[in-house]
């Protein structure tokens, strides 16, 4: 006798579709999928206009996207999901440098630059040099390392949401360490900025009755071969939203005090090391 689908077995029922012979690393996940959807469905028991809202938001969610701008990260980001996922997936406590968030503001194909070079090519904001080592987890330079550095002006923008504002890659720059592994670049002083809350998950937060900002940091990809690369932030030490972050990104190790400079050539000086693992 066929097995109908009904409000029990509704699951089971979907499950069931699932070809035998499917990629098992797939079947297990869309099975989990499956259940914890029906489970929330079920607990949640939502009227048909509330699905049909929950359908607009993520359709909306979708049409934010593009080369310039992910709404679905940003979603990802302040629901904690993408914490979450980087957490379980770094869950080694060995000395290396403790990952966070990539964010959605990450542009491929920024310039190499001479180790110092600004990556400020506006006039917003408190400059400021940013420098340290990039190190092994015996404390041994590591040379050839790239460092990905980006983050917004002093203004709290990124430049693709300023592209009439700001210069093209504005506030973006590699740098790629010699023997002595060290780094440095001329920077301003990051900001505190909202998190974009011109779409729905802006909407969302709202709803939630949650503030939509980030604490002052730059952001940093920081790879070498041979090594784990490592996707984290630096954060300004004593900003009011470091408690509070948006997206659940502030790890305490990442904390960094920005001290006003003494003959510098700067407003503002930070040092950070970072430490990478072997592959």
């Amino acid at each position: 006798m066929a097995s109908y689908f009904t409000e029990d077995n509704s699951a089971d029922a979907v499950i069931a579709r699932l070809d035998a012979n499917a990629d098992p690393r797939f079947r297990q996940i869309m099975e989990a999928a499956i259940r914890h959807l029906h489970g929330f469905v079920k607990e949640v028991e939502p009227t048909m206009e509330e699905w049909m809202t929950a359908i607009q938001f993520l359709t909306a969610t979708g049409q934010m996207c593009d080369d310039k701008r992910q709404e679905w990260i940003l979603a990802s980001d302040t629901l904690g999901v993408s914490m979450l996922v980087e957490t379980i997936n770094h869950r080694a406590h060995d000395g290396r440098t403790e990952a966070t968030v990539l964010g959605p503001f990450h542009v491929d194909g920024a310039a190499t630059l001479a180790m110092g070079a600004n990556i400020a090519r506006d006039d917003a904001g408190e400059p400021c040099v940013v420098a340290g080592q990039v190190r092994d987890r015996d404390g041994n330079p590591v040379e050839g390392a790239v460092l990905d550095v980006w983050q917004t002006n002093g203004a709290g923008f990124y430049d693709v949401q300023q592209p009439d504002e700001q210069p093209e890659m504005n506030m973006r720059g590699k740098f790629v360490t010699g023997a002595d592994g060290r780094y440095e670049f001329r920077t301003v002083k990051p900001v505190s900025y909202p998190v974009p809350t011109d779409g729905p998950v802006g909407r969302m937060l709202d709803a939630m009755g949650r503030h939509a900002y980030r604490p002052a940091h730059i952001h940093f990809i920081v790879s070498a071969p041979g090594y784990e690369p490592v996707v984290t932030h630096i954060f300004v030490e004593g900003d009011p939203y470091i408690e509070s972050d948006a997206v659940f990104g502030v790890k305490e190790s990442l904390i960094v005090p920005f001290t006003q400079a003494d003959g510098a050539g700067a407003d503002w000086t930070a040092a950070f090391d970072f430490t990478l693992a072997a592959a």
